[in-house]
């Protein structure tokens, strides 16, 4: 590492160094499939450019109020990429992938986007390249899918690590209990993730999740010792939820804004009401108030909005079945308003709604 920087050292078939290629990585920050796809991209970077030094720098990006995107002025690479985050139609972007149905924050954007998809074809390998799929359970699980059936990259090293980012991006657990208790070593590691994945974090645990097993990294004592304090964290908030959760016919509200929270454990209400269809959870953090909207996929009763919808109108996004809406730390009064707004929509059933 240096200067920010990991260095990938790898030599031409004659010995010698080719020329350095500098290539920035800005994902989806504090979150596992965000990390995980950094993981492919730079694994399928490598594959693309055998005997060449690549100087990857990592950036965690974020949403919140008034954040519609990555900084323009991060992208001074040789390649630039944009994984599981909203789309920039600055040209300097030259790799780009994501699965949220929100990607797009304007229109322009979006006919951007589908202009280039529409010319791609017959352009050299050193061409935009661009992949958005709003199908897809997980960023990660595109970037393999892409590098296998385009790129040639080989799915196998890396199948238990799409594997689990897969199943937590989607909530595809066999049960809440399984994704609130957190036993398993990995779900551990994703705690952490969501909680430091900051640009050093990335930094170090890209190259480290290339070199070692998933379950490696997950069982490390570095892993162990971040987690421990982070575990009674999430053991007072879902005492928190308990307290606070307001059962409303199909939809589980939360308002937990009379306290600073900045990371918020998934999955809790539906653990506690397993019969719940929606929930919407309202916390205050140190820079903003975020709403958190999502589909119980446990729930006996089918899913019958779309929440990325629901989120764009309010400035957020997300998935059909998850997303989230920030505002300023200022604004609680409004997130709570929002709130109950929200939950009165999602006990109107769609075809109702005018």
């Amino acid at each position: 590492m240096s200067n920010g920087s990991n260095v990938v050292n790898l030599n031409n078939s004659n010995g010698a160094m080719s020329a350095s290629k500098s290539i920035v990585v800005a994902t989806h920050g504090h979150c596992f499939d965000g990390l995980c796809s950094a993981v492919l991209f730079t694994r399928l970077m490598r594959h693309l450019h055998p005997g060449q030094e690549l100087r990857f720098e990592y950036h965690s990006s974020g949403y919140g109020p008034g954040q519609n995107g990555v900084d323009p002025k991060l992208l001074v690479g040789n390649e630039n990429a944009i994984l599981d985050f909203r789309f920039s139609a600055h040209p300097a972007l030259t790799w780009y992938f994501d699965h949220h149905v929100s990607a797009f924050p304007n229109e322009g954007d979006r006919e951007t986007y589908e202009a280039h998809v529409a010319r791609v074809k017959g352009l050299p390998p050193t061409a935009r390249r661009m992949f958005h799929d709003g199908g897809y359970t997980s960023c990660t699980k595109l970037i393999a899918d892409v590098g296998a059936s385009v790129f040639g990259l080989d799915p196998e090293p890396t199948r238990t690590l799409v594997s689990w980012a897969d199943m937590i991006d989607s909530a595809n657990f066999p049960s809440a209990e399984m994704a609130v208790s957190r036993h398993e070593p990995v779900l551990q590691l994703m705690t952490v993730v969501e909680n430091k994945g900051n640009d050093a974090f990335l930094e170090m645990m890209v190259p480290r999740l290339l070199e070692q097993p998933l379950e490696e990294v997950a069982r490390a004592p570095d892993v162990a010792t971040a987690y421990e304090p982070l575990r009674a964290a999430h053991e007072s908030f879902i005492e928190l939820v308990r307290a606070h959760a307001q059962p409303m016919d199909s939809v589980v509200l939360v308002d937990l804004t009379d306290q600073v929270i900045d990371v918020a454990g998934k999955f809790v209400t539906y653990a506690l009401y397993p019969e719940s269809q929606y929930s919407v959870l309202v916390t205050r953090g140190k820079t903003k108030c975020k709403l958190s909207i999502g589909y119980n996929p446990w729930s006996p009763v089918a899913r019958d909005h779309n929440i990325a919808s629901i989120c764009e109108r309010h400035g957020g996004g997300g998935h059909p079945v998850v997303g989230a809406i920030s505002l300023t730390a200022d604004q609680v009064d409004r997130a709570r308003s929002l709130a109950r707004e929200i939950v009165a929509e999602l006990q109107t059933p769609e075809s109702q709604l005018a």
